[in-house]
């Protein structure tokens, strides 16, 4: 469908004709919900409308996972995705990812950083890759899931997607609670301030997209000079490059170490991808891919890695009160306030700051997971968006006061395991992309109108398919404190080695590319 016809059809919707005679009823409610989503949900509610209305009138978002016609993209500078990646990651929360560089893998700095550096490039170019994506189709990155998995495996990838921005939510407000009670210990409950965090993050996710960009657009201001703060305090309490030498595996046991701890950093990198065109959906078609690709990779890449080198950097103090105050609880937040403490009150009121930077990076979380359980399918997406961002809210909340007490364990494994799932989901939407989508190829292209017709879109089983490859990948590689795989074993000493998200990635890779041949061959989508 050329632009023109789009758009004729959209002025049709908002006059109330369909323009080409009868209609299919649930055709004309999508596309009325892409062209005025805040009349539809009005409409469709009933006696509710007129309080929805003023919602919406008040600022509050309408549109959730409905396309953005062309018409109504908005002319924004591409360089707000940097601003944006570099808020949500010059945080707090990134601090805790670089720790485990040592209190789990006993790497010595300069292994540490070569790590974060690397892995993290690889996961960058992965999100960075799938940013590109938003400008062009004017969707929200689970519906894109669509157009190579189909409607059923898009919503496999939505659940998968709910999960992780729900664990990436739990971090954040445990870290960001644990921090303000470190301020005055004993005098705000953890539990108190893990729920404030929460409140802070939902605000500016119930309001919706400008709302968070308005945000993110200067929150990093603040943090960066928070982190030079601590990297100055830091090198005055001394850093040790030598402190982790004695406790540093070698050889294969070295190596397998790398290899875990590389994980994690992708996952820290990547587990931004399912969301990443959420972000720039709105921005013209028009746009540069390449500026939008370079934009996100170094909004993402620079902060994440100054930060987890931070982290990590941090953990080679060996002064007797810093160790204390990491402890066998592994405090990441008490370790960053004994960071602070030469400058008194003022090291506090730092510390508050730091705290509610964790807002920032849960922002996107917040959002996405109302979007993700909108993209279940169309009963869910007639749902206003506001409410299931309020619904993640809740329940991230109440995880995170449940498990307060063990934050290390949670940030290690679910990193480790988000690695996995969006290794071989960025391998399927890429592949579908440059393969089948690309100009001139079988398919020539994304025809946008169908995004949320399953009848017209894949069948999704090559996708499902290569999914569960990817599963088994991941499964025989991974390397995890309660199940170690065969590949994992033997490509590791005692605790084994994690492979679990290259070989995610490559059993996809292998897998998808014959099985969408013979689906379209058969099928024709």
């Amino acid at each position: 469908m050329s632009h023109t016809d789009s758009t004729d059809k959209e002025k049709d919707i908002e006059s109330g004709h369909s323009g080409a005679g009868p209609v299919q009823e649930d055709v004309y409610e999508v596309r009325s919900a892409e062209v005025a989503p805040e009349n539809t949900i009005a409409r469709r509610f009933g006696a509710l409308g007129p309080i929805l209305t003023k919602l919406f009138n008040s600022g509050v978002e309408a549109r959730g996972v409905e396309r953005v016609p062309e018409d109504q993209r908005e002319t924004k500078n591409a360089w707000n995705n940097l601003l944006m990646w570099w808020s949500v990651n010059m945080v707090l929360t990134t601090i805790p990812i670089g720790v485990l560089a040592q209190s789990v893998f006993t790497l010595t700095l300069p292994h540490a950083i070569a790590t974060i550096m690397c892995f993290g490039a690889l996961g960058g170019i992965a999100t960075a890759f799938i940013s590109c994506l938003g400008p062009q189709t004017g969707l929200r990155t689970m519906v894109i899931t669509r157009f190579s998995s189909g409607y059923f495996g898009g919503t496999i990838y939505s659940i998968l997607n709910i999960l992780t921005q729900l664990g990436f939510s739990v971090t954040a407000v445990i870290l960001g609670g644990e921090t303000l009670a470190s301020i005055n210990p004993g005098t705000l409950p953890l539990v108190v301030g893990i729920i404030i965090i929460g409140l802070c993050c939902l605000v500016p996710c119930f309001i919706g997209y400008n709302m968070v960009h308005v945000y993110e657009r200067y929150a990093w201001m603040v943090t960066f000079i928070i982190m030079l703060f601590l990297w100055g305090l830091g090198g005055k309490a001394g850093f040790d490059l030598d402190a982790q030498k004695p406790l540093e595996d070698t050889g294969k046991a070295l190596s397998a170490d790398i290899l875990s701890f590389g994980g994690i950093v992708f996952g820290s990198f990547s587990g931004w991808a399912p969301v990443a065109a959420d972000y720039n959906c709105r921005l013209p078609s028009t746009t540069s891919p390449w500026r939008v690709f370079i934009l996100t990779f170094f909004g993402l890449w620079l902060p994440i890695c100054f930060v987890e080198i931070l982290g990590a950097a941090l953990m080679t103090i060996t002064d007797p009160a810093y160790v204390a105050a990491f402890g066998d609880t592994e405090n990441t937040g008490a370790l960053v306030a004994q960071v602070l403490s030469p400058w008194g009150g003022f090291g506090k009121f730092v510390l508050v700051l730091l705290a509610m930077s964790v807002i920032a990076n849960n922002i996107p979380n917040t959002y996405s997971a109302g979007l993700s359980m909108q993209a279940l399918g169309r009963p869910f997406a007639m749902v206003p968006r506001f409410f299931w961002t309020f619904l993640a809210f809740l329940i991230y909340t109440v995880a995170g006061v449940a498990g307060r007490q063990h934050f290390s364990a949670i940030l290690s494994n679910f990193l480790s395991i988000l690695s996995y799932w969006t290794a071989f989901f960025i391998v399927i939407v890429a592949e579908e992309h440059f393969i089948f989508r690309r100009r001139g190829g079988p398919l020539g292209g994304y025809n946008l109108d169908d995004y949320d017709t399953p009848s017209k879109l894949p069948l999704g089983i090559a996708g499902i398919v290569a999914g569960c490859f990817g599963v088994a990948g991941a499964v025989v590689g991974m390397a995890e404190v309660w199940y170690i795989g065969p590949l994992g074993a033997k490509a590791g000493a005692a605790y084994g080695a994690d492979l679990g998200f290259e070989l995610a990635a490559a059993f996809a890779a292998v897998t998808y590319f014959p099985l969408r041949t013979l689906e379209i061959r058969l099928v024709g989508r």
